[in-house]
């Protein structure tokens, strides 16, 4: 299927939990020549992290999800949940992000977690709740959470450990602030 290039919608695919310690290995350029045979035009990788720049004219979020996750089977054997959004409701996210977010200070660490469809914030906030005052902070902006810590009392904050728990950690994938803008830019 030959795409036409001006009328494609730039989209990012982001693998949940991909070669993290060993496990889910997918190796990026065998991920990027997957994406190409999907019919998926201008591919491109970043880190070994499971993110996937790509081209196409489909518009359905959920086809274009359901269609990668089901190659992602099909040629790496591992059920992967993909979060796809389109490059500029990615952009729109970045333009909400609060001021305390993504700046230059070292102490802390910030992240952009993904919520997976059909997935919504309040479910997640009844999961995790609130954050730990003076350690960590939150702000929603539609599909997508900005959350920073201070890197050094991690282990006390209280979204750190339950976005990691089997209930949640499933629904959701995260990114790093300058990640997530390096993204953005390609």
């Amino acid at each position: 299927m030959e795409i036409c290039m001006e009328e494609a919608t730039r989209y990012i695919a982001l693998l949940r939990g991909v070669n993290i310690s060993g496990k889910n290995k997918v190796p990026m350029a065998e991920l990027k020549k997957a994406f190409e045979e999907l019919g998926f035009g201008a591919v491109k990788t970043y880190l070994n992290s499971g993110n996937v720049i790509f081209s196409s004219d489909e518009d359905n979020m959920g086809s274009l999800s359901n269609r990668i996750e089901t190659m992602i089977k099909e040629q790496f054997g591992l059920d992967i949940p993909v979060f796809v959004i389109s490059k500029e409701a990615l952009e729109d996210i970045l333009q909400h992000a609060p001021d305390w977010w993504g700046d230059e200070n070292k102490e802390i660490y910030d992240n952009l977690i993904f919520i997976m469809p059909p997935t919504t914030f309040a479910e997640v906030w009844d999961e995790i709740g609130e954050p730990r005052e003076g350690l960590e902070k939150i702000k929603n902006y539609r599909e997508a959470v900005f959350w920073s810590f201070s890197r050094k009392d991690y282990q006390k904050t209280y979204w750190w450990p339950k976005t990691a728990s089997a209930n949640i950690s499933g629904k959701l994938t995260i990114r790093t602030a300058n990640t997530v803008r390096k993204i953005v830019g390609m």
